[in-house]
């Protein structure tokens, strides 16, 4: 990759390796509907205006309907789930259970019969990688909430749905246009439930995470994201997806004191390899593969 693509590679494997992290300390102080309000309405507010100038808004209009799917199954309700578990489950465990979310869009692919051919490398990483989530959840159990982590559970099914909706309802049309519509559509539907209950008054040190969490993990992280996309091309730009977790169990364990359990000790590291092997193009059919990989990385990887 050129200077450039790694600049923006880096970047984005912190950007969007913290969210998890200032999650966990947002939600000390604010509810799920709160946080999910006070990081979406920034950031629509920063981008709307590029999308309007772009003239990238105007086009969704035709399928409204399929917009407001992706709305509802790639930010509002898993931003809701992540923030109601992460009052009660570290960061650390969070980011590896949203890890899985590669191997999970690999099975819905073959179940919708639009994936490539499963050879024996890919239904190994398969088998590591949902070995990797039994050992994180099996070992860890005893410490967590299950209820939290059934909650980050579906946070990443939705994760792995989102780019089928792209690539089938809103295919040709513009990223950032599809970004910024489901901003403010989540912000318009969270601002009552937020707007009426809030709290007499926060610390700095939420309103910091609240902030970052606005403008940079979400307004700034999309538009970087594209620009990495036009820099090294969709199939590189989602490698990022495999570096988050590392970013955000370091994060928790050096800056929030969470334990290095024996689970993520042991499931991290196949999570992440079963991902890798899971989702490499199929050998056997290499032309058919690689379109299928560009085709549902071109949505881009899950945001916390």
């Amino acid at each position: 990759m050129s200077r450039k693509g790694w600049l923006l590679f880096l970047a984005l494997c912190v950007i969007w390796g913290i969210p998890y992290l200032l999650i966990r300390v947002a939600v000390r102080e604010l509810s799920p509907p709160e946080l999910v309000f006070f990081r979406t309405a920034p950031a629509a507010l920063l981008l709307a205006p590029l999308a309007l100038r772009r003239g990238e808004l105007r086009p969704l209009l035709a399928r409204w309907r399929w917009v407001v799917a992706y709305t509802v199954v790639e930010l509002a309700v898993p931003w809701l789930l992540l923030s109601h578990a992460e009052q009660r489950l570290s960061s650390s465990m969070a980011g590896l259970l949203v890890a899985s979310v590669p191997l999970i869009a690999v099975v819905l692919s073959h179940a919708a019969g639009t994936a490539d051919h499963l050879d024996a490398r890919r239904l190994a990483g398969l088998v590591v990688g949902f070995a990797g989530v039994a050992a994180l959840v099996g070992i860890d159990v005893g410490g967590t909430d299950p209820l939290a982590m059934a909650e980050v559970g579906v946070v990443a099914l939705c994760y792995a749905t989102g780019p089928f909706v792209v690539s089938r309802r809103l295919a040709g049309l513009s990223s950032l246009g599809v970004v910024t519509a489901s901003l403010l559509l989540t912000a318009a539907g969270y601002a009552p439930a937020a707007l009426l209950e809030l709290p007499a008054s926060v610390s700095a040190e939420t309103v910091a995470a609240v902030a970052t969490l606005a403008l940079v993990c979400t307004a700034m992280a999309f538009l970087l994201f594209f620009a990495l996309i036009r820099e090294v091309g969709p199939s590189r730009s989602t490698v990022i997806t495999y570096v988050n977790p590392l970013v955000a169990v370091l994060l928790g364990v050096v800056l929030l004191g969470e334990p290095l359990t024996l689970g993520i000790a042991v499931g991290m590291p196949l999570i992440l390899l079963g991902s890798v092997l899971g989702t490499a193009p199929s050998l056997k059919a290499p032309e058919e593969g690689a379109r299928g990989s560009a085709e549902s990385r071109a949505a881009g990887p899950p945001t916390p």
